[in-house]
């Protein structure tokens, strides 16, 4: 098992490419093709029409945010939410046996939560720029900060 605990920087890395991957793919179609029908879905849905251009802005920056490892907790908790919200307003029926409609997205929402919860690991931005005792070039004992 100390073998495995020394990987979890680069799971961490690999978490945070699925989702950026699979986020980016969802959001920029949404941003590019975010005409009538696609408005459309989203009002059948119960959504206002213009959530598609929050969605694809949220998904596509948040994506490259969770790539680069910047400002990890706060975009994975946005998407987290994202996910629940389309969980309950898409892909719910209502029946407890239908968890085929929603596993995906289910399974991105716990991801992202997970990344939330637990940051982004050694192989990001944030760890030496927002993490606590990360090494930075901007901390106090650094000598680019002397």
């Amino acid at each position: 098992m100390k073998s495995l605990n020394s990987l979890q920087p680069l799971g961490l890395l690999v978490l945070r490419l699925s989702l950026g991957l699979i986020f980016f793919s969802h959001g920029y179609p949404k941003l590019v093709h975010s005409g009538a029908e696609m408005q459309d879905f989203f009002v059948q849905h119960g959504l206002p029409g213009y959530f598609v251009y929050i969605a694809g802005v949220l998904e596509v920056f948040g994506a490259i945010l969770l790539v680069l490892g910047l400002f990890t907790r706060a975009a994975a908790l946005l998407l987290a939410i994202e996910m629940g919200v389309a969980i309950w307003k898409v892909h719910s029926t209502g029946s407890y046996l239908a968890v085929h409609n929603y596993e995906f997205p289910l399974a991105v929402l716990a991801g992202s939560f997970a990344l939330a919860t637990v940051g982004a690991g050694l192989l990001s931005l944030d760890h030496p720029l927002l993490e606590p005792g990360g090494k930075s070039r901007f901390s106090r004992n650094s000598k680019l900060a002397r």
